[in-house]
């Protein structure tokens, strides 16, 4: 099992932290020491989760907060709540997301749910916390993406799937759009000497509610699909699937822009640095991306391209 690094002294923020690899994350960061707020979409279920870490780790150091990625209003609120505290942030773990909803949904700011979720929301988050980010003396992003980015594309004319809605090229593209925001980031961060690390992982083949979770949107309650621990490809289990998360996460070897993931056929065993997929390679898709995500989001364009925050 990795050694998480002593992350004593460390403020760390973990979205989608009750469950899967975000909640293995959490209870192994808090291990190391950090101070973790959990933040979650369902806080009954926030509060199970640190309820059962904190039987885990007595003594963890673990807050709740409430956000929902699919609106963005709630992502303004969950950032205006954690910079209104005035605390130190070291580190933003963008974990949560969802996957594969068998009908396309549309989320309350009128984008595809799976866009948002994954990309767009953290995206924003990313954005609107990099000014606290930066105060810490060795700021650090850590993003989840998915080997599924290999076979995804950024659709730039239906970045909605409005027009034919593909469950799995959507989720592609948007765990593709995770990998070139941490690209664009660690760019702006070495461009401005802002000492950041940007970081991606993807979890291989892990058995979370994942699978299921994102199914299940669209299902009755009679109709609910059941977690399995049968897979017919190798998988493993989130203890050692949330480790190349981890290790982007905490690991001072971790490499600015670099990538890390399972790797045994990119699918199970220890965390090494998977190589970045041509499907992220364009060498103005990061950028093109970002200037779309900043639009679409609204967010401060001085902030997004990277002249509000002063050099180190």
């Amino acid at each position: 099992m990795y050694n998480v690094p002593d992350q004593t002294g460390r403020h760390i923020v973990v979205t989608g932290a009750n469950s899967g690899t975000g909640k293995e994350a959490t209870a192994r960061l808090a291990a190391a020491g950090a101070r973790v707020t959990m933040a979650v979409r369902n806080f009954d279920k926030g509060e199970a989760a640190r309820s059962e870490l904190l039987e885990r780790v007595p003594g963890a150091d673990l807050r709740l907060r409430r956000i929902d990625l699919a609106d963005l209003a709630s992502v303004r609120a969950f950032a205006e709540g954690m910079l209104a505290d005035g605390e130190q942030l070291d580190t933003l773990v963008n974990n949560a997301g969802v996957m594969i909803p068998p009908k396309r949904i549309e989320t309350v700011d009128g984008f595809e749910l799976q866009f948002q979720s994954n990309f767009l929301g953290p995206f924003l988050l990313t954005n609107l916390l990099l000014p606290r980010l930066l105060e810490s003396p060795n700021p650090r992003v850590a993003t989840m993406s998915s080997g599924t980015a290999d076979f995804g594309s950024i659709h730039f004319r239906d970045l909605q799937f409005e027009r034919r809605y593909s469950a799995p090229r959507a989720y592609a593209q948007s765990k593709l759009a995770d990998l070139l925001m941490t690209l664009r980031l660690a760019e702006l961060s070495d461009a401005q000497g802002w000492g950041l690390i940007s970081t991606a992982a993807h979890p291989g083949y892990t058995r979370t509610n994942l699978q299921t979770a994102g199914r299940n949107l669209a299902r009755g309650d009679e109709k609910q699909l059941e977690p399995s621990s049968r897979t017919l490809l190798p998988s493993q289990g989130v203890e050692q699937g949330a480790e190349p998360l981890l290790f982007a996460a905490a690991d001072p070897a971790a490499v600015q822009g670099a990538y890390y993931g399972p790797s045994r056929m990119a699918l199970v065993g220890p965390t090494h640095r998977a190589q970045i997929p041509r499907s992220a390679r364009g060498r103005d898709l990061p950028a093109s991306l970002w200037a779309v995500a900043a639009e679409l989001t609204a967010v401060d364009a001085q902030t997004t391209l990277g002249s509000a925050p002063a050099s180190k």
